[in-house]
């Protein structure tokens, strides 16, 4: 996996590390599994956080994960939309900055920005891929 000059991979992993440590998003690598999203992840042993900047009109379909999510909304505005599309009980929801949604494990749910949107994705356990990995 490539390397910044930092020495960090895509996504930097701590499980060797028995002592609280800081980590500098600086310091990690940006990617873009998806047009309109860019990413930084640090993975832990228990959990993964992923900042996470998606531009407006940025969609990501209907999807689940066996992670427990939740997503912190820092600025801007997104859509959630909460359950399968074909399912009459399914919800959306708009979050803006301060907001937080529990998503949980294999709930699924899709998302549209719409705008500039920044936010704080933490999963629970950690996996190597989430919904916006679409060749997952």
């Amino acid at each position: 996996m490539p390397r910044n000059e930092a020495g960090f991979s895509l996504y930097t992993r701590c499980m060797s590390s028995p002592k609280a440590h800081a980590v500098s998003w600086s310091a990690l690598d940006t990617d873009h599994p998806m047009p309109l999203i860019e990413r930084q992840r640090f993975v832990g042993e228990h959990m993964m956080i992923s900042r996470v900047l998606l531009s407006k009109g940025f969609s990501v379909p209907t999807h689940e994960h066996a992670n427990e999510q939740f997503a912190v909304v820092l600025s801007g505005a997104i859509r959630f939309d909460l359950g399968d599309a074909d399912d009459p009980t399914s919800e959306s929801t708009t979050l803006g900055p301060g907001d937080v949604l529990v998503i949980p494990p294999n709930a699924p749910h899709a998302a549209t920005a719409i705008e500039d949107t920044l936010i704080l994705d933490c999963f629970s356990p950690t996996s190597e891929t989430t919904g916006v990995d679409r060749n997952a």
